[in-house]
């Protein structure tokens, strides 16, 4: 009898840990400044439908992860919803309203409020009315900001420590908790075991927490930590990506449960009724309210209409390519941005062919710039870096006298803010930065630029390799055959001044970096003669005459950079010079039609002037609107005014004869753009939640991320003036519909391989149709690995429920 009940007693305990790791991976990740990346705030939740995830975060969140009704309703009145769209929304949602009429009075009143159920701390509050939850998040945001500096703070924790160990020793010396009245917190932080999960367990047993009701509660507590448990669950993603293992998120959350150990302790007479009430609630299933339901209906039935939009742009002709060798071919990255780019060079002269592929350009390389030690992963966060290169062309007296100019800069910096000489600092050295302070105002300075040095190969990255790596990338471009004597491979970035987000604006194929690293990797192999001659061996054959450079397309200027001297002594100056003159004049039609969606944008060239303005809030838009991608050759959007919606892939899957890009470009570029997409989504439809805030209140904090005002929750996501311009949404929160041009049997058997995948289109957090031979949509995928043709509007099976 002893036995069982150890038995069922250890079981207990392995099965709240195991839920409070299931709470850790519900979390997304939040890269650090220096290489953001856009990231699917409901990376945990893929394995759920849009209603169930709506209950889940209304029950710990008090979010909705839909738009209010006035949204979808003003949509109704001005006549982008349709009477068909309500329709098929409805009947994807029956359980939503009896009629269409009765789904559009729906839209015309209030979603009921939304309430995340309370946490000891907020009946500790309530009871007492001490704010406890926002002195949780003061002194834990004190506490993580130095833990987790990744430089700024002149004074670090010591390194290696792990979470918890560090926490214990700084809060059972924090004098705060008590004198704000929480009694005995330091002794009880100290007396706690000294590994979190028994500690986690402890607080658990004290709070007589189910193992049932643990899921949802441990996912509240971790998403009240805000960007804290987000760099927690990052670190864990970048152990698992290198095969390891890491368990700070299950310390946050032991921190975060400690408090509610404490306070439950010392408040227990007062709100013990009512949090066995809440505790009761945490355990039962998570389910949708017919609100969320309608909520879902008219989420439908908006993108039922922006499905019926994008199919209406499709189906007008594109525009005639030219037959024959082309003068030049620019690859350019899938984002939105360069869509607008393309489609403008496209029409500056017939002869110019211009492609999409992903922006890192097949090569995961992990970087070292000029006089630099640290490795840029410039790939996608999904992979681990498969090649390394380093800036090359530079002496070593160069290399040395740059290092050290950058310690003199980081000295000096250090000395303005350290304790005794910051008082003195300004009163002594302040008519030294008039200078600067007039530069900057007046908008004269300019963001560093990227590193000129030509990116090298590591030798161990032998000939072989490199044959094997740019088959498959041309493969992969659809680019085998017809090279013209110019191909410019552009990677992108954004020249900005004053923007803790920079990184955020760059490629996010490329780790958050600028791409023109890759590109310029790449041009170099494909003009090597013994590549070239492999290729030819694998049935690419370039011409002689062709020539490979790499680029960088500045997507706030629209200025194009092309690193010609790569390769001193070509002989393609006149091809150059026109394509220079065919990127200006493109780059000028880019900025015009960008002006109409920026504020105060008067004309192309207030757009080019906002990159070195330190008060602008809103340089560019970056990929807000995003809500197509579209894999197929060039010739089925060729003109069409797609305004910089959509990522353009291009994919012939002719040229795939089993299909391997085709299964590349849906388990890697399609899963990127759907994070792209979905931060977009969340940070529009829960902003505080899953955005950033205001910019005009962040402080940078540890170097990894932002704080609004001088302390607290770190916040991950998209700021507020990136999706809002000050008088309406910039982005529709749409779930992006992707679009391929193959055969269905082909998408189908790729989809059932790849499960995670599949999620995504099961679930409905993006929507596939297959392209006809014209570049129309012409099915649907519904679900389970099914297909539909599509009719302009009709309804997809609601989600099966979780």
């Amino acid at each position: 009898m002893k036995v069982d009940v150890f038995a069922g007693y250890a079981g207990r305990q392995l099965e709240i840990i195991a839920k409070a790791e299931h709470a850790g991976r519900a979390i997304p990740p939040l890269w650090p400044l220096a290489s953001s990346v856009a990231v699917n705030p409901f990376l945990g939740q893929t394995d759920k439908a849009l209603t169930d995830v709506a209950a889940l975060l209304g029950r710990v969140a008090g979010t909705s992860v839909m738009m209010p009704r006035s949204w979808y309703y003003d949509k109704i009145t001005n006549g982008t919803i349709s009477k068909q769209d309500l329709d098929a929304a409805l009947a994807q949602f029956p359980q939503a309203a009896d009629s269409t009429g009765a789904l559009k009075a729906a839209a015309r009143g209030d979603t009921s409020p939304i309430t995340a159920l309370p946490t000891v701390a907020d009946l500790a509050a309530e009871a007492s009315g001490i704010d406890w939850p926002g002195i949780i998040t003061e002194r834990f945001g004190a506490w993580a900001a130095g833990y987790f500096d990744a430089g700024q703070a002149l004074w670090q924790h010591k390194p290696g420590r792990d979470a918890f160990g560090a926490w214990r020793d700084f809060a059972s010396r924090d004098l705060t908790a008590e004198i704000a009245g929480l009694r005995g917190f330091g002794a009880l932080v100290a007396q706690t075991p000294s590994q979190s999960r028994s500690a986690l367990v402890t607080a658990s047993e004290m709070l007589d927490l189910a193992p049932e009701a643990a899921e949802t509660y441990f996912h509240q507590l971790l998403l009240g930590l805000g960007g804290w448990s987000q760099v927690g669950r990052y670190r864990l993603w970048q152990a698992e990506l290198a095969g390891d293992k890491d368990g700070t998120t299950t310390d946050l959350l032991a921190i975060r449960l400690i408090w509610e150990q404490a306070l439950y302790a010392q408040y227990e007479t007062e709100i013990a009724a009512k949090w066995a009430e809440v505790a009761s609630q945490h355990a039962t299933p998570v389910a949708p309210s017919i609100d969320q339901l309608v909520d879902a209906a008219l989420q439908a039935a908006a993108e039922f209409a922006d499905q019926r939009a994008l199919a209406q742009t499709l189906s007008v002709p594109s525009a005639i390519s030219l037959e024959g060798r082309m003068a030049l071919q620019a690859a350019f990255c899938i984002d939105v941005r360069s869509e607008v780019f393309r489609r403008a060079l496209e029409s500056v002269d017939p002869s110019i062919q211009t492609l999409g592929f992903a922006g890192f350009f097949g090569l995961t390389a992990a970087h070292k710039s000029f006089a630099s030690d640290v490795e840029e992963k410039r790939l996608p966060v999904l992979l681990n870096h498969g090649v390394t290169s380093q800036s090359g062309g530079a002496s070593d007296a160069a290399d040395q006298t740059a290092r050290f100019a950058a310690r003199a800069q980081r000295a000096w910096g250090r000395f303005k803010l350290a304790a005794v000489s910051s008082f003195a600092f300004v009163e002594a050295t302040g008519p030294i930065y008039v200078g600067k302070l007039l530069r900057d105002a007046l908008g004269l300075a300019e963001a560093k630029a990227p590193d000129a040095h030509k990116p090298i190969l590591d030798e161990s990255f032998g000939l072989a390799d490199r044959i094997g790596a740019a088959t498959s990338i041309l493969t992969a471009m659809s680019m085998t055959d017809d090279f013209a004597p110019l191909v410019v491979l552009f990677g992108h970035g954004a020249n900005v001044v004053n923007n803790p987000h920079k990184s955020a604006l760059h490629c996010g194929a490329c780790g958050g970096y600028s791409g023109e690293v890759n590109a310029r990797l790449l041009a170099d192999m494909l003009n090597d003669k013994a590549v070239r001659a492999g290729l030819a061996e694998n049935g690419i054959t370039i011409a002689q005459d062709t020539l490979f450079l790499g680029g960088l397309h500045d997507t706030t200027t629209d200025d194009v950079t092309i690193y010609a001297d790569d390769f001193a002594g070509h002989k393609h100056g006149i091809h150059l010079k026109t394509a220079k003159a065919w990127l200006a004049s493109a780059g000028k039609i880019a900025r015009t039609e960008r002006a109409l969606r920026l504020p105060r944008a008067v004309d192309g060239d207030a757009v080019k002037k906002r990159s070195n303005d330190w008060s602008e809030t809103r340089p560019e838009w970056a990929l807000a609107g995003c809500k197509a991608f579209i894999a197929a050759p060039r010739d089925r959007t060729k003109g069409k005014g797609l305004a910089g919606r959509a990522f353009l892939h291009d994919y012939n899957w002719q040229k795939d004869p089993d299909f391997g890009v085709l299964e590349l470009i849906l388990t890697a570029p399609v899963v990127v753009a759907s994070w792209i997409s979905l931060q977009y989504y969340g940070s529009v439809v829960a902003p505080d939640v899953f955005g950033a805030g205001n910019k005009l209140l962040h402080n940078v904090t540890g170097g990894i991320g932002v704080v609004e005002g001088n302390g607290g929750a770190l916040r991950g996501g998209l700021p507020w003036q990136s999706v809002h311009d000050g008088q309406g949404y910039a982005h529709d929160p749409l779930r992006l519909s992707v679009c391929v041009e193959a055969p269905v049997e082909a998408i189908t058997a790729i989809l059932a391989k790849h499960t995670d995948v599949r999620d995504l289109f099961d679930n409905q957090w993006l929507h596939l149709f297959k392209l006809d031979a014209n570049g129309q949509i012409e099915q649907r995928y519904t679900g389970d690995l099914e297909w539909a043709r599509f009719d302009g509007v009709q309804p997809e099976p609601a989600p099966k429920a979780a």
